[in-house]
């Protein structure tokens, strides 16, 4: 499967310009795992880093779920990798394959998706209770924006040091 990878516009608004970048984000994510095996998904960074592309791919399936359903839309849902709210169980890969975590982020995805697109404005609030705080749609677009830029800088060092691919 080839991932499509669209560039952001150059001038649109607003929304259309985050919903833009945060696909663009998804989409390099997707890239830089594409054509591994289980065995090279779960392949550590380097010493002491624990960090694999599948671990990034869990994490960010969480982060999703997260922000979009548990904060913006209010639901009463657990952590896909952990009962008790660790955040960090989505990183180890042990017992993971592709397929399982690709699926369950793919999931979060379209749920997100749904979610930001029925809501009204990206005024729209929800609760984020790890920081006391009613937060807008736009912060948590423009967060997760963020988090998937700043996960698919690692994710560049992990596909490199796997097979020598380099840029996306």
């Amino acid at each position: 499967m080839t991932t499509e990878r669209i560039s952001p516009p150059v001038r649109a608004g607003e929304r259309e310009t985050l919903r833009a970048f945060l696909d663009f984000h998804r989409a390099t994510l997707a890239m830089k795992a594409e054509g591994l095996s289980d065995e090279d998904l779960r392949r550590r960074s380097m010493p002491p880093s624990t960090l694999t592309l599948l671990g990034l791919v869990r994490h960010m399936a969480e982060v999703e779920r997260t922000w979009f359903r548990r904060v913006i839309n209010g639901e009463d849902i657990p952590l896909v990798w952990s009962a008790e709210g660790d955040y960090q169980a989505a990183y180890d890969p042990d017992g993971s394959t592709g397929a399982e975590a690709f699926a369950v982020w793919q999931e979060e995805v379209a749920h997100a998706r749904r979610i930001e697109q029925q809501a009204p404005s990206l005024d729209v609030t929800g609760y984020q209770p790890r920081w006391g705080e009613h937060v807008s749609l736009r912060l948590v677009m423009h967060h997760l924006i963020h988090e998937y830029a700043r996960h698919n800088g690692h994710a560049d060092f992990l596909r490199e040091g796997i097979d020598g691919t380099v840029g996306a």
